[in-house]
């Protein structure tokens, strides 16, 4: 009783802080970044035409890398993800990384990922190529952004897909959003006009 008494103190005085996938968003803190081994711009990806981008040329906005899928149930969050990218992008660059590691939901190949996300959601922001983001073959990005160890502040790893990681105007992880947080929602925007 006197732990739950103490633990309730604390964190009505802001001492502690609680982190679970119900509130999914931790801001984070110097300390994260000085926890931080290394930073997304420390990456080369390809596009989905094949060709390398090296995330530093993002360097001064805030990025929200997705990973996306044709054929989900929240595949429409790419009108979203549009719509967030045209309104707030002297803010945002939305990186989509489309992936085949739940159920199967993006079996295409890049042109025809690419050919389905222009003609069906009028998608201008940047999609990669096809990349694993689970498993033992995951992508080098993804392992740093679902590695706290490495980024100093998020330890989740894509639970389903159109999972959301913020990344601020300095390279680092920010938060990690589950697929239910929808692109235009008032809690992603605002962590981005931030």
């Amino acid at each position: 009783m006197k732990t739950l008494l103490l633990l309730g103190a604390l964190a009505a005085t802001g001492f502690a802080t609680f982190s679970s996938n119900s509130n999914p968003a931790v801001p984070m803190t110097t300390e994260s970044a000085a926890a931080a081994t290394g930073t997304v711009y420390d990456f080369t990806v390809k596009s989905i035409d094949g060709k390398d981008v090296k995330l530093s040329q993002y360097k001064g906005k805030k990025l929200l890398i997705v990973n996306t899928a044709s054929e989900c149930g929240y595949t429409p969050q790419y009108k979203e993800l549009e719509e967030l990218y045209k309104k707030h992008g002297d803010k945002v660059v939305v990186l989509g990384f489309p992936a085949n590691n739940f159920g199967g939901q993006e079996p295409g190949t890049e042109a025809q990922i690419a050919a389905f996300c222009e003609k069906n959601y009028g998608v201008t922001f940047p999609l990669f190529s096809k990349i694993s983001v689970k498993g033992a073959d995951t992508a080098p990005l993804y392992k740093f952004l679902s590695d706290k160890t490495k980024n100093g502040a998020v330890a989740d790893a894509p639970t389903w897909n159109f999972c959301k990681y913020l990344i601020d105007e300095t390279g680092h992880v920010v938060a990690f959003y589950p697929s239910k947080v929808k692109p235009m929602s008032d809690e992603l925007v605002a962590a981005i006009l931030k």
